[in-house]
This record gives C-alpha cells, structure tokens and sequence, in this order.
C-alpha cells in the first residue's frame, strides 16, 4: 500500500521546516531549487539540441555506416573489415586524395 501525506502530516512536516531552517530561509531554498531546476532543464534542452544536429548532419546513419560510406566513397570493399582496420585505411586514403 503507498503513502499519501494527508493534510495533517503536510501541516506538521511544513511546521518542522519552518523550526528547523527558519522563517526568513525556507524562501532562499526555494528559489535556489527552482533556479537549479531551471538550469537543468536549461542543459539538458541544449544537449539535446547539439545531439539532434549532430544526427541531422550523419543524415541519421550510425558512426559505423558512416565509415562504410566513406569506404565506399574511397574504392574499398568494406565487407568482412574490422572496424579499426578499416577506419586506417580510410583515413590514409582520404589523406592521400587530400594531398594530390
């Protein structure tokens, strides 16, 4: 069975606050909270934006399909390749085109 604070036991936990952390400090915390709030939700809405603009910019493929797309891009058969191997091989031919 939960808990649900009756009008009682809310009047007496606000009366305890009010003993333990005075009159002239409880609004202080509040606007504390409600500021840390506001800049949480601040962070975590431009997080969120620099996740989607990364996403539009990979045109919504995965880091790996990218890579095979760059494969693809450079002449190499990417099928059967471990990911490390073929990411240097990539990255070579991609500096050899870039010197040319």
């Amino acid at each position: 069975m939960a808990f649900s604070p009756g009008p009682l036991e809310i009047v007496i936990l606000l009366g305890i606050f009010f003993i333990l952390f005075g009159a002239e400090r409880l609004p202080k915390m509040a606007n504390a909270l409600g500021r840390s709030k506001g800049e949480f939700h601040k962070g975590l809405k431009e997080a969120t934006a620099a996740a989607t603009i990364t996403d539009l910019e990979a045109d919504g493929k995965t880091p790996d399909q990218v890579l095979m797309d760059r494969a693809k891009a450079v002449g190499i058969d990417p099928t059967g390749m471990a990911v490390d191997e073929l990411k240097k091989k990539v990255a070579a031919l991609e500096n050899l085109d870039g010197e040319e």
